[in-house]
């Protein structure tokens, strides 16, 4: 995860323990490793809940964290894709946006919605493009659903997936 989004969430959150630990000044053998936090927001580290007022993330907001994280499930992006989302919206729908320059610098998205029924997935994509996962396609799916579970769970909520306690 990204070091300023692990910074937001300590700060919405009031995790400041493990921000504190990487702000605090490295001892010399290590000061390469240590990452080098600005004095600002080392001051922006101390706060604890009870100094911000108690504002709770909305679900669109959320859901913007999820699909950051649910865009690193992946890998590393090609220099040709702009930007990546994966997320899960509700209960049965699951959204996979990409945006892409192509060779004659245009900008070109792609935004597969995936819906979970009784049937199977199914596939929808722009143009009326209606087709159910089988094979290959549908066995990356539900390794890609395991590792974003996997992932936002330990991440962005602190939680074990399997038995959903504080970790």
């Amino acid at each position: 995860m990204p070091t300023i989004l692990k910074k937001a969430l300590g700060l919405v959150l009031a995790d400041n323990t493990r921000l504190l630990r990487s702000s605090q000044s490295a001892k010399p053998a290590h000061a390469a490793s240590a990452p080098k936090v600005p004095k600002s927001t080392r001051s922006l580290l101390r706060l604890t809940r009870k100094d911000r007022p108690l504002k709770k993330l909305t679900e669109r907001e959320l859901i913007q964290l999820e699909s950051e994280i649910g865009a690193t499930i992946f890998g590393d992006k090609p220099d040709h894709v702009v930007r990546r989302t994966f997320f899960n919206l509700d209960k049965t729908t699951w959204i996979w946006h990409e945006e892409v320059m192509s060779k004659d610098g245009k900008r070109h998205e792609l935004t597969t919605r995936y819906e979970v029924q009784p049937k199977g997935i199914l596939k929808i994509q722009p143009n009326y493009q209606y087709n159910y996962l089988e094979g290959q396609e549908l066995q990356n799916f539900v390794l890609a659903v395991n590792e974003y579970h996997e992932r936002v769970a330990r991440q962005l909520y602190n939680r074990d997936p399997k038995t959903g306690q504080l970790v």
